[in-house]
């Protein structure tokens, strides 16, 4: 299994940034997906998670309205929109999958300053 996460950066408050997860090693379109993310000196969170087909998604409180999952089956990857990026957003954005045994990515660095 192999995850790869790429598309963080550097961003103002209020702009956007696109993550993308690229998945192999592993029948992608039979499972659930999820992003994460561990802000320094903080305990890693969910932020976002979508079922196989896409059907249904699920969002922390702290990023609803503002972020969005969403997956390419046909091309085993999946998103992470992110609109109205605040401070607190910082952190290091991870991919993961729970095939009986977790997988995460490398993670990818977002960093909302000005």
């Amino acid at each position: 299994v192999h995850l790869v996460e790429s598309g963080g950066g550097l961003v103002q408050p209020g702009g956007s940034l696109s993550l993308s997860c690229a998945a192999s090693g592993f029948s992608f379109s039979s499972y659930a997906m999820r992003w994460y993310r561990q802000a320094p000196g903080k305990e890693r969170e969910l932020v976002a998670s979508i079922t196989s087909a896409g059907i249904s998604v699920n969002y922390a409180d702290s990023v609803k309205g503002r972020f969005t999952i969403s997956r390419d089956n046909r091309k085993n990857m999946v998103y992470l929109q992110m609109n109205g990026l605040k401070p607190e957003d910082t952190a290091v954005y991870y991919c993961f999958v729970d095939r009986g045994v977790k997988y995460w990515g490398q993670g990818t660095q977002v960093t909302v300053s000005s």
